[in-house]
């Protein structure tokens, strides 16, 4: 039987007070108890400086505790970051986590790793070309309440370098793979990470970044062939099948027996602040539907199952077009060879194998900093629209027998953390343990039909004079 408990409003002003107080110490922690008796959340104790190791040595294993953690996170060019992390007394799992004024986003796996297996997380090899990089991002870390898992990594500039020195008492328990797509994805050597890793680390899970490539779709395949055969447990990070509302939404599709009528995707971008030349300029990037709007043409998949490819059809609107010109691109475009110059707009649509029908727009066209992503889908007597999954995430669904929107929301939902966690989890106690929702095979099918519409685009695209 379990049992609520209250919080104490004196606490909720109490963590105010320590979510404004910035402090400078190496770490800050407020730790909060439960008053059995009163069946209140009330403070314990706080800790102007202290670390991680610290506090697991310090706090009672008897009682329950949540930390509140604060501390310093110096950027570069000087900025600062102030990081408020909740933590469970185990320090082992991520109750709530928010980071203020992060550069990297949401897109950042080291934070989900840290809450997911506190000090037990080790990393003892950062690979990365750029040796200067690799030690400025360590020297942050080791900067932070996350000490122990950094002050042994070594940097290697290749995964060769990496494997040549690799001691029997360092054989990891996981491989974090999230190098340029340009290295991977292929059998040809110096594009076929993964069987360099597979060959000499036989067993180790493996996390891949997507896209799983940017050459041919069939050398995807046939690596995707490979890691079926070599037996390692690979997740790719389409880490939207892990939203609650997706998950939810799968739910109402299975539980009524619903087969998918159509799918419509919308992706569109605010392009002002993406100041990276190589991101538009085709020559170094496979363009923004293979990079960009993979994640939503998965959405696609995961709901409608299998395209027909040879059904694909797209276009889309070039830069040299009237309505193709952007007023506020951050850099001279001029830079950027004309017949490698991104799309604005694409469109596409196509058939799945059971007769659905899928569109997707994807848009380069917002300014300021938000982007406009939703996804609709239709089946007998049923809509449901996906909004905002990146940021907000909200299900808006209708039902038979009532003409008026639900609504359903999972506040602070994490998919990045949930893909994380599902894959440590099968680490450690098995392949059912928890469910891998995006293997390298099922990433593949999803790479070749974003490679499909850009591919329909072109053709129906005006060639550049």
């Amino acid at each position: 039987m379990s049992t609520t408990v209250d919080i104490d409003p004196t606490l909720l002003q109490e963590l105010r007070t320590f979510r404004l107080k910035k402090s400078s110490s190496k770490t800050a922690a407020a730790v909060v108890k439960i008053d059995k008796k009163k069946l209140l959340m009330v403070m314990d104790e706080i800790y102007d400086s202290t670390t991680l190791d610290e506090l697991v040595e310090e706090l009672p294993e008897h009682s329950p505790r949540f930390i509140v953690l604060s501390y310093e996170l110096h950027h570069e060019h000087g900025r600062i970051s102030y990081v408020i992390d909740i933590r469970d007394g185990e320090l082992s799992d991520t109750i709530l986590r928010e980071r203020l004024g992060s550069d990297e986003g949401p897109w950042n796996h080291t934070f989900r790793l840290e809450h997911k297996l506190g000090p037990r997380l080790k990393v003892t090899a950062l690979i990365d070309p750029s040796k200067e990089r690799a030690e400025k991002v360590l020297e942050t870390k080791r900067n932070s309440f996350v000490l122990s898992a950094y002050k042994d990594t070594v940097v290697y500039p290749s995964a060769q370098a990496y494997i040549a020195d690799l001691k029997p008492e360092l054989h990891p328990h996981v491989i974090w793979v999230g190098s340029p797509p340009a290295y991977r994805g292929s059998m040809a050597p110096g594009h076929d990470l993964e069987r360099v890793l597979t060959d000499i680390l036989p067993g180790v899970p493996l996390f891949i970044e997507k896209p799983v490539a940017t050459g041919p779709v069939e050398d995807a395949f046939e690596v995707a062939d490979m890691l079926i055969n070599s037996g390692n447990l690979v997740s790719v990070g389409y880490m939207l099948r892990y939203l609650k509302v997706v998950q939810k939404m799968k739910q109402i599709l299975d539980e009524n027996n619903l087969e998918v009528m159509s799918v419509n995707a919308r992706y569109i971008m605010a392009y002002e602040q993406t100041a990276k030349l190589d991101w538009w300029d085709k020559s170094q990037n496979p363009g923004p539907i293979v990079e960009q709007a993979t994640h939503f043409c998965d959405l696609c998949r995961y709901f409608a199952g299998e395209v027909d490819l040879d059904s694909v059809s797209a276009h889309a609107l070039e830069y040299n077009e009237p309505a193709g010109k952007l007023s506020k691109i951050p850099f001279d475009e001029s830079l950027i060879k004309p017949e490698n110059r991104i799309p604005r707009i694409t469109a596409a649509t196509w058939k799945f194998e059971t007769g659905a029908v899928g569109s997707l727009t994807h848009a380069v066209a917002l300014q300021g900093h938000n982007y406009s992503t939703e996804l609709d889908l239709y089946a007998d007597g049923h809509m449901l629209r996906l909004v905002d999954p990146y940021n907000n995430p909200v299900l808006y669904f209708r039902r038979p027998g009532d003409d008026h929107e639900e609504i359903v929301r999972y506040p602070n939902d994490d998919p990045f953390f949930s893909e994380v966690s599902n894959l440590i989890d099968c680490i450690e106690h098995g392949p059912n343990a928890a469910p891998i929702l995006s293997s390298y095979e099922d990433a593949t099918k999803t790479y070749a039909l974003t490679w499909a519409i850009r591919m329909a685009s072109e053709r129906s695209t005006k060639k550049v004079a």
